[in-house]
């Protein structure tokens, strides 16, 4: 299918590689980005519009100049750390609107539409995390796994209407996220050493993950399939990872992501 496309967080990372994947499909390509005048290397042929999943009303405002919208991805969003103990609410708060309520109120708007014209794909990008939790990790973890529940609900309402609603969730990705993650834990905190030691096989990971151009064609692929799962996995042996957690009790496989991350 082509038609039009909704990127958020197009200006960097998966989003911009999902909206240059698009574009090169023959999409009309609407990017978003809070400051879009401050950008400095837009996509080419992206159209990019201003957008704060914090504020409603600027929600509502993409929504009404993206108009009708054939493919909406959500990928927009904050990643965070941080000792459960040591997270300030606020910023919990904070990353489930953004990586939450601001997506779920964006597919709101758009949601209709694509009914009405029975046709439409949402995509929701969340993470392996939320199949696989990570200590220290719990505020992002449960974000992700929130969006992917929305999304595994929503998708029986709508694919009667030949909308497809899913979750693309990705492993480690080289797109220089360690640098921009928030992070919460206290220079004394009973759980500086544990965390400290999990935060470095992170960022390691990550640096060595694949790269966002590769999660971009993921992505396309899901939009342009002709019937899509409830959920697909790209990046760090998805393939073996899922089968693997089939045998094996969750605590094994819990057990494992955490010496993965040279836990105990």
């Amino acid at each position: 299918m082509t038609g039009t496309a909704l990127v958020t967080g197009a200006s960097s990372g998966i989003g911009a590689a999902v909206a240059a994947a698009l574009v090169r499909r023959g999409y009309t390509v609407y990017g978003t980005s809070r400051h879009p005048e401050k950008l400095d290397s837009p996509v080419p042929g992206v159209t990019y519009l201003p957008l704060d999943l914090a504020d409603d009303a600027s929600i509502e405002a993409c929504a009404a100049a993206a108009g009708a919208v054939d493919v909406l991805v959500n990928n927009a969003g904050e990643s965070q750390s941080g000792p459960f103990e040591e997270l300030p609410m606020d910023a919990v708060k904070r990353l489930f609107q953004l990586n939450v309520f601001g997506a779920v109120r964006l597919s709101q708007l758009l949601l209709p539409g694509m009914r009405e014209r029975r046709r439409g794909r949402v995509v929701m990008v969340g993470s392996m995390l939320a199949s696989f939790p990570l200590a220290y990790r719990s505020s992002y973890v449960a974000s992700k796994a929130a969006i992917k529940g929305f999304a595994s609900a929503a998708r029986r309402e709508y694919s009667p209407y030949g909308v497809g609603i899913t979750t693309v969730e990705p492993g480690s990705i080289a797109t220089g996220i360690s640098e921009r993650r928030t992070q919460y834990v206290g220079e004394r905190s009973p759980f500086r050493g544990a965390y400290d030691t999990m935060l470095a096989a992170l960022n390691s990971h990550e640096a060595k993950g694949i790269s966002a151009e590769k999660v971009a064609a993921k992505v396309v692929a899901v939009i342009e399939a002709g019937r899509v799962r409830p959920l697909y996995a790209v990046g760090s042996n998805a393939p073996v990872v899922f089968a693997l957690r089939r045998i094996v009790s969750r605590g094994v496989s819990e057990r494992m992501v955490a010496r993965r991350h040279g836990l105990r």
